[in-house]
């Protein structure tokens, strides 16, 4: 299976000065574009011997500081941040032929800004937070019932608690691709690197 991607092309000087400013750009492409979930992402972890896992989650903010989602801390991929932190994420914005994949640091966001975050979600996903001991093994009816008790004690309307072992990762990027799908398999790929606070501006081969 082959496609031929016959987008316009993407040049040095059509990039903006810094990659979350790009990243805004395109992310509105993306939402204009009619892509499901635009803010889907994969989130690529490492445990302390270099085995890699992934996993698809919901970017939920981003700025200069970097790229924010929201966890378990004691599932896989908090374990593995915890461990070591870094990630790479990567945007598969396939039916407009283009991807960004961002790599760099992790930090947890602080307590203020989860409150704030979970206090915004729907009910019924506050308790799923709590139901889920994410990453553990649990039969179906375990995970039921122990959200049936959740919703009993925490009826709709009332002040969910943030867990504990809940929260947000922000991944500081200091490394940023921007790859459009061009004919011919020529695509660009033009990547954005962080030295000493200065954003640079390479072109690498497709």
């Amino acid at each position: 299976m082959r496609k031929q991607y016959r987008a316009q092309g993407l040049a040095e000087a059509d990039l903006a000065a810094d990659p979350y400013t790009q990243f805004a750009h395109w992310f509105a492409d993306a939402v204009n574009g009619g892509i499901t979930e635009p803010n889907a992402m994969v989130v690529a972890t490492a445990d302390p011997d270099g085995r890699p896992s992934s996993r698809t989650v919901l970017l939920k903010s981003y700025d200069h500081r970097g790229f924010v989602f929201y966890t378990n801390y004691a599932s896989r991929k908090g374990r593995e941040l915890e461990a070591n932190p870094y990630a790479s994420l990567l945007f598969p914005w396939h039916p407009i032929a283009r991807q960004v994949i961002a790599d760099g640091p992790v930090e947890r966001v602080s307590r203020d800004e989860t409150e704030a975050y979970f206090r915004s979600r729907p009910h019924g996903s506050r308790l799923g937070a709590w139901a889920s001991a994410q990453s553990r093994p649990v039969t179906r009816d375990e995970l039921e019932r122990t959200y049936e008790e959740l919703a009993t004690r925490y009826p709709e309307g009332s002040d969910v608690p943030v867990p504990p072992h809940w929260g947000g990762f922000r991944v500081r990027a200091d490394r940023v691709e921007f790859w459009q799908g061009r004919e011919n398999r020529l695509h660009d790929r033009l990547r954005y690197e962080n030295g000493d606070g200065t954003w640079s501006v390479q072109r690498l081969a497709p």
